[in-house]
């Protein structure tokens, strides 16, 4: 699943790609599925995100901190990992265990 950018709601893979074989069978433009707005540009979806975050969305934060660990930033992602927790994000608790037991961003 993902986090849309424009409204912040989250969609299944599946939902998504239903949504983007409509579009692209119809000759649409791509938009979000539940809002409608158009797809947002990078710096726009960073822009979102940002705030999303400031406004504590669980989510949100569990989405940096998956690409903090992209990076190869642990600490990083190990800080907005358990922010993210203490949110009340339940997918997030997986995602901490892996690094506990690879000991990375943490000690093992």
């Amino acid at each position: 699943s993902g986090m849309t950018a424009c409204c912040s709601k989250v969609i299944c893979r599946g939902c998504s790609h239903a949504n983007e074989i409509r579009e692209a069978e119809g000759k649409l433009q791509h938009k979000c599925a539940f809002c409608r707005e158009p797809t947002p540009t990078k710096e726009e979806a960073d822009k979102y995100q940002k705030k999303r975050i400031e406004a504590n969305d669980p989510y949100a934060i569990y989405r940096k901190g998956a690409e903090q660990y992209k990076k190869g930033d642990y600490y990083g992602a190990f800080e907005y990992y358990t922010k993210a927790a203490e949110l009340g994000d339940v997918e997030v608790h997986y995602r901490l265990a892996g690094m506990y037991e690879h000991g990375e961003g943490v000690e093992k």
